[in-house]
């Protein structure tokens, strides 16, 4: 089997792209333009790399044909406020890699939606509910979805699967500096003797999801037997004070947190996955627990001198 990752030198690409050539034994080209990904984080990798922008058509023939494709390439960094730049990469480039799709015969895309589609949404957030997305990146995910599914329609041959990732944490997402998750952060003010700073007074909930299972979700994704949009985090909300108690008993520190003042005029108090859909489409059921990711991330950081 040949897949092709998108944004495959990115947290995500990346973690997903190992997985697919060393637990799946499978070729695996990348797509990058290395805009936001970083070459350190394809150490070791032993695949084919294609250094171009998904808005263009020149790496068609040189990704030649896959068996599905995996993508990941997009503007994530939601405080970037242009809004014409967030929607021509990510939608735009979307309807690009469908394109390539359609060319070369691929049967299965499989892409990475979010859950910012659902704004401060009620909860837990459900596949249809009404999408309120606050954020230009959010709507952006909405808008391909919306495109996957018509594309799915016009096209009863490929099977697409969009997955929600909620709050994505892990190993490869050093290089995403201020974009990295609230554990990088936190670990990081942690492991230098400071109080890791959250907003008062901590009791923001999150559906925080390790890597590791977002990339079984994308695995699972290869055997969905029909198109569809499902939720892929924990569906298990934790607050940040629980983060920092874990980051502690991982990192046996015993450091207490300093709160301050919200400045954001938007903030989601809270975000939780209702999972029926990626369990009963995709057989999708999370591994890692808040406490053991954080546990195995830690590990991984120390280990590869974080």
């Amino acid at each position: 089997m040949k897949y092709l990752v998108t944004g495959g030198a990115g947290f995500i690409g990346a973690n997903l792209a190992f997985t697919l050539s060393g637990e799946r034994k499978a070729k695996v080209a990348i797509l990058d333009n290395f805009s936001s990904g970083n070459f350190k984080n394809l150490h070791g990798f032993q695949g084919d790399i294609i250094t171009d922008d998904i808005r263009n058509d020149a790496w068609f023939d040189k990704a030649g044909t896959v068996d599905a494709v995996f993508h990941e390439a997009a503007i994530t960094d939601t405080t970037i406020h242009d809004q014409n730049k967030m929607m021509d990469v990510n939608v735009e480039g979307f309807r690009n890699v469908l394109r390539f799709a359609l060319e070369t015969g691929v049967k299965r895309v499989v892409y990475a939606s979010s859950a910012g589609v659902y704004g401060n949404g009620a909860c837990p957030m459900k596949e249809d509910q009404f999408l309120t997305p606050e954020n230009v990146y959010g709507f952006s995910k909405a808008i391909m979805d919306n495109v996957a599914r018509e594309f799915a329609e016009a096209h009863k041959d490929m099977t697409l699967v969009g997955l929600r990732y909620f709050n994505v944490y892990g190993p490869r997402e050093y290089y995403k500096g201020a974009a990295a998750s609230m554990m990088y952060q936190l670990y990081l003010q942690m492991k230098a003797g400071k109080r890791p700073r959250i907003f008062k007074f901590g009791e923001q909930m999150r559906d925080f999801v390790y890597v590791k299972d977002i990339v079984r979700a994308n695995l699972n994704a290869l055997d969905a037997e029909k198109s569809c949009v499902v939720n892929a985090a924990t569906g298990a909300p934790e607050n940040f004070n629980k983060v920092i108690d874990c980051l502690n008993k991982a990192m046996g520190t015993d450091i207490a947190p300093e709160y301050f003042d919200n400045p954001y005029g938007f903030f989601q108090l809270k975000t939780q996955a209702d999972l029926r859909h990626a369990k009963a489409l995709l057989n999708y059921r999370p591994e890692w627990n808040l406490e053991n990711g954080i546990a195995d991330y830690v590990k991984e950081m120390k280990k590869s001198g974080i």
